[in-house]
């Protein structure tokens, strides 16, 4: 039996990369949210369990996986709308949406170190938690610890009541399957280069005076915006010029204000005004590709609760 003191010590101390983890897992920061307080519940209820076979890491680990395993039994897989629909033609003003539980959806910044292996930000791109989804649950819970928390073959095993060539059999059919990816998001990602922060704030310049010749001139020939839970996205400069032109009665009059997301990109809460009132409303979360110091792709995630998470206002005076 493990001293309840030093149970709930070790899980506050872990609770950043068990988000994480099952955030990679379930492709939802509130899925993941809820999946850390349940496997919180499930240590108290199991702790006279506890042996000390392993380490407690590691049977928190069985916990949380077991857990992520169950829910994704009944889920369909989430994804980002570049990977499930071609670029819309001819361009409209998007109408057709899928619900919000068929999405990927950013998560703020987990931790002020990067570099630690249960935060690392390349792992947490929306492009790469889209990848994850791709695989089997299992399979994605052995590729997460062995690649991002770079756990041993051993270590995998006892988490996930697998014998090591079990979990080295899983891991080889999960990295083919995630390098013969044809993932449009994978191929942004592979394209996209560091973050210019004078694009950046160009980007913002130009879309609040909502110019948009100047807003288009900023995007990369071939560059797009995708607007979850919308279907639909656009790419190609001449196809924004026209859907910005469409959605002008809309987002002229916008405000921006930066924000951290978990997978490193530039990212911009976008408010809107309000026809109702003199404030700004939510309205997006815009995370930035960048090419060669142009926009590659926006994905503005249109998701209003996204704004509490992030701890932004809402509303926002003009």
């Amino acid at each position: 039996m493990i001293e309840l003191a030093f149970a709930l010590r070790m899980l506050e101390e872990m609770k950043p990369e068990l988000t994480s983890y099952c955030y990679r897992m379930l492709g939802s920061i509130d899925d993941a949210d809820d999946a850390v307080q349940e496997i919180s519940i499930r240590v108290w209820q199991r702790r006279d369990t506890f042996r000390g076979d392993s380490s407690f890491r590691t049977w928190v680990y069985r916990i949380a996986t077991n857990l992520c395993l169950d829910r994704l039994r009944q889920a369909k897989r989430r994804a980002l709308p570049v990977d499930v629909y071609d670029p819309a033609l001819p361009i409209a003003e998007p109408r057709d949406t899928l619900p919000e539980t068929s999405w990927i959806w950013p998560a703020p910044a987990f931790a002020d170190q990067p570099e630690d292996n249960a935060v690392r930000r390349d792992t947490l791109q929306l492009a790469f938690i889209a990848l994850l989804q791709t695989l089997p649950p299992r399979q994605r819970a052995v590729l997460i610890l062995k690649d991002v928390f770079e756990w041993s073959s051993r270590e995998i095993a006892e988490a996930l009541d697998m014998s090591p060539a079990a979990v080295n059999s899983a891991l080889q059919r999960a990295r083919g399957t995630m390098e013969q990816s044809r993932l449009r998001s994978g191929a942004i990602a592979a394209e996209a280069s560091e973050p210019d922060p004078e694009l950046l704030s160009r980007y913002v310049d130009a879309f609040e005076r909502f110019d948009i010749d100047a807003l288009v001139s900023l995007f990369h020939e071939e560059g797009g915006m995708s607007m979850p839970p919308f279907t639909m996205w656009v790419r190609g400069r001449d196809h924004l010029s026209r859907f910005f032109a469409l959605t002008r009665w809309h987002c002229e009059g916008s405000r921006f204000i930066p924000v951290a997301t978990c997978g490193g990109y530039p990212a911009l809460a976008q408010y809107v005004p309000d026809k109702d009132s003199a404030s700004l409303v939510p309205w997006g979360i815009h995370v930035i590709a960048m090419k060669d110091r142009k926009i590659l792709h926006v994905t503005n995630c249109i998701n209003r609760k996204l704004f509490a998470r992030f701890g932004l206002p809402d509303p926002l005076d003009r």
